[in-house]
């Protein structure tokens, strides 16, 4: 989680050349409130599911595609982390009209809110694709699982579109493209491992159709 705070801002500033960027600053205030506060309330409220979920990406007894989907998104990341910096600051290849930098700002709260919802509910929610016979995995119907099937993912979707524009970065926009497809991907692939190996999942499928968008998909 250190990591993490750290490497952020670097991956950031170092490629813009500068510190004065109000809306990267902004950003990291958001963002790492919302780490601070959820590492905070997990440690209090579920401290299993906060070491559950800082494991490494690549475990054992993963799902060898989601490996396989997982380090894309991670070689995706280092390219897609720098580029806002690269190309709205540094560059300026791209601009984007205030009001989409005030969106994507906007975009950022609903996909913290279905995170933390997420986590509230689901006590198995892992990183990584896997039926977690440790932690005695079983199915979740409540909360955000009522109305789609991957609600973790749905959020996921809104902060790929988010980052890019309250960054003011058209090119990352282009490459959060790529990582929706891995995500969309990485749904069906899990949704057909738990309707075959988690007992209840093929049955709470039938009730809640939708596996990302509710009406939609």
């Amino acid at each position: 989680m250190a990591v993490r705070i750290v490497f952020l801002p670097i991956l950031l500033f170092i490629p813009a050349g500068t510190l004065k960027w109000p809306e990267a600053w902004l950003f990291l205030i958001i963002c790492l409130s919302w780490l601070g506060a959820t590492l905070v309330w997990l440690m209090k409220n579920n401290p299993d599911l906060l070491k559950e979920r800082l494991k490494m990406p690549i475990q054992k007894d993963q799902k060898s595609w989601d490996k396989v989907i997982v380090l894309a998104l991670l070689m995706l990341s280092m390219i897609w982390l720098p580029l806002p910096g690269l190309d709205a600051v540094r560059y300026q290849w791209s601009h984007l009209p205030l009001v989409l930098k005030a969106l994507g700002f906007i975009g950022l709260m609903p996909s913290f809110l279905i995170f933390f919802l997420t986590m509230k509910e689901n006590p198995h929610l892992s990183t990584v694709v896997r039926i977690q016979q440790d932690r005695g995995h079983k199915v979740i119907t409540t909360g955000p699982y009522k109305y789609v099937r991957h609600p973790m993912y749905s959020g996921m979707i809104i902060l790929y579109l988010s980052f890019p524009l309250s960054l003011g970065s058209f090119y990352a926009l282009i490459l959060s493209l790529a990582f929706i497809f891995l995500i969309i991907l990485r749904t069906y692939l899990e949704d057909k491992t738990l309707q075959k190996e988690l007992s209840g999942y093929h049955e709470y499928a039938k009730r809640v159709r939708y596996r990302l968008v509710p009406g939609v998909w």
